[in-house]
């Protein structure tokens, strides 16, 4: 299963939003949701994306979608956010809700899901320009961390230093759904 952490300072914790771009730009987190599931006529079957958002107003909220067949109406950007929109309001203080087949939600910072991924036994990779390029990185047990246009804040960064292998993928800086395609790309040449 291929993991990827998307983190969102300022994307938007309730679905009552109508622009994508004025709510926390949530048309990069659509646009990376296309990019981790969709291939050309295809659904990729093996990958977890978590989304983790920590905009107003009641952060943080962390959605999880796992592929499964389901999935295959949501490749549009409107359909994408229009599940997000949904899977928002079907949330449940306290509760872990799956609000659809494979897509959950829950209040979980995320130091509290880096934290969980850790106890899974899984690698945390944090993208970062000045990391060891991953042509040249073995991926065990991979988890790809990587933040919208603004990067991930310091204290996210501060989590990671300790616990997170730095990874590049050239050097270029790409946009953050360009990244997910070059890393399932990278992945599709080791299988």
């Amino acid at each position: 299963m291929r993991e990827f952490i998307y983190f969102s300072k300022s994307a938007r914790t309730s679905g009552n939003f109508k622009d994508l771009m004025k709510a926390g730009r949530m048309d990069i987190m659509c646009h990376v949701v296309i990019a981790s599931f969709f291939l050309s006529h295809k659904l990729r079957e093996d990958v977890k994306l978590h989304l983790v958002f920590n905009g107003p107003p009641d952060p943080p909220k962390h959605l999880e979608l796992v592929s499964n067949s389901a999935m295959r109406e949501f490749i549009s950007k409107k359909d994408v956010a229009g599940l997000i929109k949904r899977m928002l309001f079907k949330y449940k203080k306290g509760r872990k809700v799956e609000a659809f087949p494979g897509c959950f939600i829950e209040k979980k910072s995320f130091g509290d899901l880096i934290s969980d991924l850790i106890k899974e036994g899984k690698t945390v990779y944090l993208l970062d320009a000045k990391g060891k390029d991953i042509r040249q990185t073995e991926l065990k047990n991979a988890v790809f961390v990587f933040g919208d246009h603004e990067g991930l804040p310091k204290a996210e960064k501060k989590l990671l230093k300790k616990i997170a292998k730095k990874i590049s993928l050239g050097k270029e800086t790409y946009f953050a759904s360009q990244a997910v395609v070059i890393m399932h790309n990278e992945l599709d040449r080791r299988i």
